[in-house]
């Protein structure tokens, strides 16, 4: 596994350094990485996606826990890399017809299921930090197959997307995963394991799907997004005109209650109750 000697090295080699724009910050311990790998269950026969696999750290850990892997990197420049560093994997190929295979593609305009097909996959990623909550929305909505996903985030980030009612953490995206998955912090992890080093603390996600949703989510999520971009203002305020006195009453919510002291189940008999 690629320690942090070998990624600067094979960076200088290459002629490269990290995209700030792109979210660039590569794992550089090995243990950090074997941990996500452990979290995620990946075994031989596992279909792993990974989004962002960058010098290939995580990569390199998939791979030799037995599991075949489609990468997709948005960054051309890091291709040549990650074939020098994947072909040193014992037993390990990306030839046409292994199973593995780096996509070069943005993970949030793929067409998710001509990419990597509709049999069960696990999705493990060191996700770039400027983009973390819209892919992991774009998967729970679009690739029902994937399951579990175990990523790691900036910790602001994690806290706010296992977040329970009645703080100011809880919001928009916290609700909307809950929808799909539940999901709990696994790992906290130190700026020191990176290259370069972010100026925030990380922290690795675990998502585990529910099963399918029994009904449409954007009634749901429509009146989320509505409540919470007035969310220091009473339900009744911010939902005036979409939920009357009387639907409040039969949604058994309290019309002076604020958006953040409302779990998703309380959403959803508000919406019913709308209707």
């Amino acid at each position: 596994m690629l320690g942090a000697s070998e990624i600067t090295e094979l960076l200088k080699r290459h002629g490269l350094e990290a995209r700030r724009s792109l979210g660039q910050n590569f794992v550089a311990d090995p243990n950090v990485v074997a941990r996500i790998v452990e979290h995620a269950g990946v075994g031989p026969g596992d279909h792993v996606i990974e989004v962002g696999p960058g010098v290939g750290s995580l990569s390199t850990a998939i791979l030799e826990a037995g599991a075949t892997l489609t990468a997709i990197e948005k960054d051309p420049r890091m291709l040549p890399v990650l074939e020098e560093v994947l072909s040193s994997v014992p037993g390990a190929s990306l030839a046409q017809g292994t199973g593995s295979e780096v996509v070069l593609g943005d993970a949030l305009t793929l067409d998710w299921p001509e990419v990597i097909g509709r049999e069960p996959a696990r999705l493990v990623a060191n996700l770039p930090y400027n983009v973390a909550v819209p892919i992991i929305l774009t998967v729970l909505e679009e690739a029902p197959n994937v399951n579990p996903l175990v990523v790691m985030v900036q910790r602001e980030v994690a806290e706010r997307l296992v977040a329970s009612p009645g703080g100011k953490t809880i919001g928009v995206p916290t609700l909307k995963v809950a929808w799909y998955a539940s999901a709990k912090i696994v790992m906290k992890v130190p700026p020191t394991v990176f290259i370069p080093q972010p100026r925030v603390d990380s922290a690795v996600v675990r998502f585990d799907r529910h099963g399918k949703p029994a009904s449409n989510p954007e009634p749901v999520f429509q009146m989320l997004e509505r409540a919470y971009g007035q969310r220091r203002k009473m339900l009744r305020r911010s939902l005036n005109g979409l939920v009357s006195a009387q639907q409040f009453d039969r949604a058994g919510i309290d019309s002076a209650s604020r958006p953040e002291t409302l779990d998703l189940s309380d959403w959803v008999r508000l919406v019913t109750a709308a209707r």
